[in-house]
């Protein structure tokens, strides 16, 4: 890449990822482009592809729960085409890494909204839980644990009680408990693990 198309994608994304500084975006930007140029794969010459984007989340940030780093993937693939570009990786660790609360609970609501539909619902809960928790050996079924969560999430949770949360349900039950904000899984990396981005 030339430096002067460096320079512009840095002024770009400096307005428009707004938790970062110039020289951070710089250094995002660099390492996006190492990082693809070392993928032989068929986006390689415009971004990550899903495998490689979750090969990034397992390896740098610890997540391994596929389920959401797929959910992840699609958060950061604003454009939906299956490929995320520099513009959608340094936007998306600006929020990922440094979003403010807004951000991160508009976030969260994303990777649990499974379907895409403006709500969390019982199912997806219970499925983001599944996946999410340990399995444990024991003589119940723990099918009966996760259902029993899901519905002291929706106590916890569903102000207007229709049975699934809306945007407005999960931002408030977030900003009267913080620690609701990953209550279906961890979707943001662990305070260490981001340390040395922050």
């Amino acid at each position: 890449m030339s430096a002067k198309r460096l320079q512009q994608q840095v002024e770009a994304l400096s307005r428009s990822a707004r938790h970062f500084n110039k020289s951070e975006v710089e250094c995002l930007i660099k390492l996006f482009d190492t990082l693809v140029t070392t993928s032989s794969d068929r986006f390689g010459t415009v971004g990550f592809d899903r495998n490689m984007f979750r090969d990034t989340l397992h390896r740098t940030f610890g997540m391994t729960d596929d389920m959401v780093m797929d959910r992840v993937f699609r958060t950061f693939d604003r454009d939906n085409d299956s490929c995320i570009s520099v513009e959608e990786w340094v936007e998306g660790l600006s929020v990922f890494l440094r979003g403010t609360l807004e951000e991160r609970i508009k976030y969260c609501f994303e990777v649990y909204d499974l379907n895409g539909d403006g709500y969390i619902s019982r199912e997806e809960m219970f499925q983001m839980l599944k996946n999410s928790l340990l399995k444990q050996p024991s003589e119940e079924d723990p099918d009966e644990g996760i259902k029993d969560l899901v519905d002291i999430a929706l106590k916890k949770m569903d102000h207007d009680h229709d049975g699934k949360l809306s945007f407005a349900d999960f931002e408030k039950a977030v900003r009267d408990d913080n620690l609701l904000l990953e209550a279906f899984g961890p979707c943001l990396p662990d305070i260490k693990v981001r340390q040395p981005w922050v």
